[in-house]
């Protein structure tokens, strides 16, 4: 125990201090024809990219910074210039519905932190949902009422439901983490405490 304890210390320790590398224009999205745009904030973005790519009918999930005021954020200023790590979703809404990715989204984080996501706190680090338009705003909110009332969480459910803003892709040594680094990506999850609390919360009808 007191091993994989330490262990787990040296992985963080190195998370933390790996550099990143210039945001490349290719983890730009594009508006692809026949395919919308959905943004959530679920905390750390390393965790949020996997749940969605497995879905057929999604196209690319780009994780970035959004929701700030200065220019060009970058890994190592978005917090400070209000950004949130956020990701952003291309998909075919003929294959997969932004209902299914809603419920995919409330199964990856704890909508009733309003302080953070686990063990990523500050504002950089709290949940959302970015609406493109009238109709993913009305689901959105459909669909937090919904899980409100399902009693699934003994707390309010605090996540907001915000209009899109720029979004800005994250350096390119942050997409897709979880490919290209997966044993630190493991050891960060559970380390975080983020898998424990959605096996806890959702047991078997938790979505990975």
């Amino acid at each position: 125990m007191n091993n994989m304890i330490l262990i787990c210390a040296l992985v963080f320790s190195f998370i933390l201090t790996v550099p990143c590398f210039a945001a490349s224009d290719e983890f730009a999205a594009e508006d692809s024809p026949g395919f919308a745009t959905a943004t959530f904030a679920g905390g750390c973005f390393w965790c949020m990219e996997k749940p969605f790519e497995k879905l057929e009918g999604v196209e690319s999930v780009i994780s970035g910074y959004t929701g700030g005021t200065s220019p060009d954020p970058t890994y190592e200023d978005y917090a400070e210039g209000g950004y949130i790590e956020a990701v952003e979703i291309r998909y075919d809404p003929e294959q997969v519905s932004y209902e299914q990715l809603l419920d995919i989204f409330w199964r990856q984080i704890d909508p009733t932190d309003p302080d953070g996501q686990f063990v990523d706190r500050g504002r950089a680090y709290t949940s959302a949902i970015f609406y493109h338009d009238r109709e993913q705003q009305l689901l959105a909110e459909e669909s937090k009422k919904q899980l409100a009332a399902s009693n699934v969480f003994s707390r309010p459910i605090v996540t907001p439901i915000i209009p899109a803003v720029t979004f800005y892709p994250a350096e390119e040594y942050h997409q897709d983490y979880y490919r290209k680094n997966p044993l630190r990506y493991k050891y960060y999850r559970y380390g975080s405490g983020r898998d424990q609390f959605l096996d806890m919360t959702w047991g078997k009808e938790r979505e990975e």
